[in-house]
């Protein structure tokens, strides 16, 4: 066991552990989810844990996933979320999820900015360029990936200009002076691009602790050559230790080819766990999270994801590499799309277990079903093996689940010395090592 170096674990508030119909069992307590005091709680037990940040995902659009049988409130406004719980909690970070293809730059610097003053330090931006919902901004249809890149790569850069166009140094509260501020440190940025003009400066100034910890989701080859080169954190999506390893090493090859030193970019995975005290038992919740996924549903999942119609075979037929579409035409997912393309390419996997991957279930997350050992086992091959720098917890099938997490598959992470017992600093920055 590797133990030079440390877990980074963050915590997902996606209510991923009510999936499926496991929001239907009596006790799952899906009322809370309409009450910011269920997401306070939850965030003062991952701070209690000495978790290293907090995430939340976001969606600009109504999908048909969210309504019907989905356990589902909708999807607040992350960064306001996280104002109010920054006011609960004292270390943690908050990483909320700010879509750089239908936002102003200008109005996103002085929201994240905000948070990161309100949380003193702890504020995060998860980048995103959105996969659907064009048709809620206006009546242009969805950019094309290159396109959203493009724009979230000035976008990104207007933010990390506007964010230093306001510096701490530049409160200067010199009483006998009478001096507040000093005006010849606050400058215009006068941005003109492709995508966007920005005069500037920020209204208000950066936090003491630095800048703002950047995370980025993208794992298609556009997605990761940007991410490589701005992000401190990659969400990655990794279903199998195979194509962890790939990902995690051609970010850091990306990485260095972009001047930068490969070990300043976390790899973070989402963890999508079903936990237990017996396999038997955690193999239940897996399925009945799963329920709702009828045949026919999977096949429409699959045919939204790369493009595929497999309707018409038998689920034990082999899918081969000559079956695939057109990699060039457009996708719901271009990471989806590709994971699944790479892995019916190397294996000829039957049509049943396409539609049984994580790519055509959810989002491509790692899911990982048993006891704590088990799910603590696969943390510890996939770390070793140098797939990831660590992870973002998905708990799932009920809260019991979740509470096994904390409760003992963290404290076997600490007792390893894979984790931390104590928080050695109070912001993102120290938490990520940056």
């Amino acid at each position: 066991m590797n133990t030079d170096r440390q877990l980074c674990i963050g915590f997902s508030l996606s209510a991923t552990w009510m999936k499926g119909h496991s929001w239907r069992a009596p006790d799952s307590g899906v009322e809370k989810l309409e009450s910011i005091d269920y997401y306070i709680h939850l965030a003062k037990l991952a701070e209690k844990a000495k978790l290293d940040f907090l995430f939340r995902a976001d969606y600009l659009y109504v999908s048909p996933q969210m309504l019907g049988d989905s356990a589902n409130f909708g999807s607040p406004d992350p960064t306001v979320m996280f104002a109010a719980i920054a006011c609960a909690t004292e270390r943690i970070g908050l990483v909320t999820t700010v879509s750089t293809t239908f936002n102003p730059p200008y109005v996103a610097a002085r929201q994240l900015q905000s948070l990161h003053w309100l949380s003193n330090g702890r504020a995060g931006w998860n980048i995103v360029t959105s996969i659907e919902g064009a048709e809620n901004f206006g009546n242009s249809p969805m950019p094309s990936p290159q396109v959203r890149y493009a724009k979230a790569k000035e976008f990104t850069h207007v933010m990390q200009k506007l964010w230093a166009s306001f510096p701490h140094e530049a409160i200067l509260v010199d009483r006998e002076s009478g001096k507040f501020s000093d005006p010849d440190q606050v400058a215009s940025i006068d941005h003109s691009g492709e995508f966007f003009r920005v005069k500037g400066p920020l209204t208000l100034p950066a936090h003491k602790s630095g800048a703002i910890p950047l995370f980025q989701a993208g794992a298609s080859d556009i997605g990761r050559d940007f991410a490589s080169s701005v992000a401190d954190a990659i969400f990655a999506a990794m279903p199998d230790l195979e194509s962890g390893i790939e990902l995690r090493s051609d970010l850091r090859r990306r990485a260095e080819q972009h001047g930068r030193h490969p070990s300043t970019m976390k790899v973070l995975p989402g963890l999508y766990f079903f936990l237990a005290d017996t396999r038997e038992e955690a193999q239940a919740l897996f399925e009945l999270a799963n329920a709702h996924f009828s045949i026919a549903r999977r096949h429409a999942a699959l045919k939204s994801v790369m493009g595929l119609d497999l309707s018409g075979f038998e689920l034990n037929d082999r899918v081969t590499a000559a079956m695939l579409p057109d990699p060039n035409q457009p996708v719901r997912s271009r990471t989806h799309a590709d994971l699944l393309r790479r892995y019916i390419a190397n294996y000829e996997p039957t049509v049943a277990e396409v539609l049984a991957r994580p790519e055509v279930l959810g989002s491509a997350h790692w899911v990982s079903v048993g006891t704590v050992e088990d799910v603590l086992n696969d943390i510890i091959q996939r770390f070793d093996a140098g797939a990831i720098d660590g992870f973002i917890a998905l708990p799932g099938g009920s809260e019991q689940s979740m509470a096994l997490f904390f409760e003992k598959l963290v404290p076997q992470l600490v007792e390893r010395g894979l984790f931390r017992s104590e928080y050695t600093g109070s912001t993102l920055r120290e938490h990520l090592g940056i």
